[in-house]
């Protein structure tokens, strides 16, 4: 059986092109006083893409079309480098390995999920990151960072496995970029390259997965 995710990285140069963003599924419901009822379907957002903005040329185009054959459609997952959020930072800024907390020591765990969190306090929002770019890990326990192989990072899960657990109390942190696992979502891409050299851009359609 065919594997559901390939652990390939959609065409760059189009992906920074790309529109989407995230999106929440919210239940509302109004009540007979006028008060809403409210809440989360999920626990965490779904990103939503449409790359077909990220075609500039016709090998662009050709690209998009040879990795959508590669995938068939919407069978096969794949990586997606997201051209607003892909690393532990703010965009721009270089990674460092005091970035994001992920856990603490008790003195017998050693493996940690990699994870970003968004906005402060109770309300803060910790968004798991499963698809760490290959070598971009580095790791930081009490403020003090590790060298490189004192720790393991399992790309397709984003699990990080120190070789000696943290003490207790210890903070442990990591800085990272990331890639979000996506598929297209159609079975169709419709291209003229009349109206292509004319300006209008066929629809190409990313949602996020669980992978």
């Amino acid at each position: 059986m065919a594997e559901a995710f390939h652990d390939v990285l959609f065409p760059i140069p189009v992906s920074f092109g790309a529109t989407g963003g995230p999106e929440r599924r919210n239940e509302i419901v109004r009540l007979m006083s006028g008060r809403e009822k409210r809440n989360a379907r999920s626990a965490h957002a779904m990103r939503h893409y449409d790359v077909g903005t990220g075609l500039r040329s016709v090998d662009d185009l050709y690209d998009v079309m040879a990795f959508f054959e590669a995938r068939r459609g919407s069978l096969h997952g794949f990586r997606f480098r997201d051209p607003f959020d892909r690393s532990s930072g703010r965009p721009g800024g270089a990674i460092a390995a005091t970035d994001q907390v992920i856990g603490a020591g008790d003195g017998v765990t050693a493996t940690f999920q990699l994870a970003k969190t968004y906005g402060a306090g109770a309300d803060a929002y910790r968004r798991p990151v499963t698809r760490p770019v290959e070598g971009s890990v580095v790791v930081a326990v009490g403020g003090l960072a590790m060298a490189e192989t004192a720790f393991e990072v399992d790309a397709g899960t984003g699990m990080v496995t120190l070789d000696t657990p943290p003490a207790t109390g210890a903070v442990v942190t990591a800085g990272f970029a990331f890639d979000v696992p996506v598929r297209f979502d159609t079975d169709r891409i419709e291209a003229s390259l009349a109206t292509f050299r004319a300006g209008a851009i066929p629809a190409i359609p990313l949602v996020e997965i669980v992978a």
